[in-house]
């Protein structure tokens, strides 16, 4: 599979969207591509719509998944997933819910306040009054969220 950030992202960009990141999950024989677009002024059903549709141009020449697939178009929601370095620091002071893919001192999931990143790839995460510092590589699943 190619890179689908590199493949979709000049397209996403190209009509004034930002590509806040890519999810593909896949069974057996079936799989599900979802894109997060974003913008300043949010992001409509239209906006999602227009997106979508130049998307499936891209994919129908290019073909970078072998497996039908649904595709879905969506904002981030107030629950945003953080997929870059920079949401890290982007989004300092606000609450995440991290999953870490190997455990830190024997602990996988970290829920509290967003302290930023350090020059080591670390994001700084303050939970109940203890900072912990995660490797960014290492950050499985990570969103955004309204409250603990």
């Amino acid at each position: 599979m190619q890179d689908l950030t590199t493949l979709f992202e000049p397209v996403v960009e190209s009509m004034g969207y930002e590509l806040v990141g890519i999810e593909y999950h896949s069974s057996e024989h079936h799989g599900v591509l979802r894109i997060y677009i974003d913008h300043d002024d949010g992001i409509t059903v239209d906006d999602c719509a227009k997106v979508s549709r130049q998307i499936s141009a891209v994919i129908d020449v290019e073909d970078p998944i072998e497996m039908a697939f649904d595709l879905e178009v969506s904002s981030p929601g107030v629950n945003r997933p953080l997929f870059k370095f920079s949401d890290y620091q982007k989004y300092t002071g606000s609450l995440a819910k991290i999953k870490l893919a190997v455990a830190l001192n024997g602990r996988k999931n970290f829920n509290g306040m967003l302290q930023g990143v350090d020059e080591n790839q670390q994001v700084i995460v303050d939970v109940d009054n203890e900072f912990f510092e995660l490797p960014y590589q290492d950050i499985a699943k990570a969103n955004l969220v309204t409250k603990i």
